[in-house]
């Protein structure tokens, strides 16, 4: 794992352009992904029956793609920080695609560059990041994003 950047407020503004390098590697188990499904009412067998997933078109159960996307925020955690802010909004997202299934027990892991910072009305900061969540060993990504967040003094 790279080492988390932590930044005043004031600094937030110069590190468009900054990569923040590689969050901690984490297992998508069977267990998580039957958990997701009960908190999302999706029970698609591809994510919740080993048996007939093993004969399906991946070969094994696939996490969600949200489930894998939501893993975005404890990585970005692991990443970065605004340490002197009242205020840190998760603003939303600008694009995101699924480009690979995460199959169960793949590692995942977050890489981070951002892209853009600017001035918001009410002392605050828009951030957006460019995050890649890839799966350990393959050679396409789980899911690129476009990452928006807010910080306000």
């Amino acid at each position: 794992m790279t080492d988390k950047t932590v930044a005043s407020f004031a600094e937030v503004a110069d590190l468009a352009g900054k990569d923040l390098g590689f969050s901690e590697w984490r297992e998508i188990t069977q267990d998580q992904v039957n958990l997701f499904a009960d908190a999302t009412d999706d029970h698609q067998w591809i994510h919740t029956d080993p048996e007939k997933a093993a004969s399906g078109p991946f070969g094994a159960p696939i996490a969600h793609g949200f489930l894998t996307l939501s893993l975005l925020i404890p990585m970005w955690s692991e990443l970065f920080d605004v340490s002197d802010v009242q205020t840190k909004v998760n603003y939303g997202l600008d694009k995101v695609r699924f480009t690979s299934p995460v199959k169960v027990g793949s590692r995942v892991r977050m890489t981070v560059t951002i892209t853009e910072v600017s001035e918001v009305k009410g002392n605050g900061l828009h951030l957006v990041a460019d995050a890649t969540i890839e799966i350990e060993g393959e050679e396409r990504p789980a899911v690129v994003a476009r990452f928006l967040n807010r910080f306000y003094k």
